[in-house]
């Protein structure tokens, strides 16, 4: 017998929490539905956050203890970044290409892939990559 479950929550490790909430939330629409306590008054300066939008959820947590990092990311620590691509079920990926536009996203028109997707590629602050697609009727 399989185990059962009922949802998965994807974990990231962001160099900037903050960086990364204004990305997801001002950027792409997630909510901010939890956090852990801030570390100052500064907006959306805490280690870990929980993040919706619709059904999805995500959460992302600092890459470094108590929020004190190196001014740069660090190369080794990120470069498997881009081997992350997270996929989202999207309706309406034209619909998602100009509204990602009209925030000032600089992004490629959706494609559709081999195996008859129609895609939309994004790159979050620090290199993970977002697919936006649905199935070509």
């Amino acid at each position: 017998m399989a185990i059962q479950v009922e949802g998965m929550v994807p974990l990231l490790v962001v160099f900037d929490v903050p960086t990364a909430v204004a990305f997801y939330r001002d950027v792409i629409g997630f909510e901010v539905v939890n956090t852990s306590k801030p570390f100052s008054d500064a907006k959306d300066d805490f280690g870990w956050a929980m993040l919706r939008l619709g059904e999805v959820k995500l959460m992302l947590n600092n890459a470094y203890e108590n929020n004190v990092r190196p001014a740069l990311p660090e190369a080794l620590r990120v470069i498997w970044h881009k081997d992350v691509i997270l996929y989202f079920a999207c309706p309406d990926v034209d619909g998602a290409y100009e509204y990602l536009r009209m925030r000032g996203v600089v992004v490629k028109e959706p494609s559709i892939a081999y195996y008859g997707m129609k895609q939309l590629n994004v790159t979050d602050p620090d290199g993970y990559r977002l697919c936006f697609q649905w199935t070509v009727e």
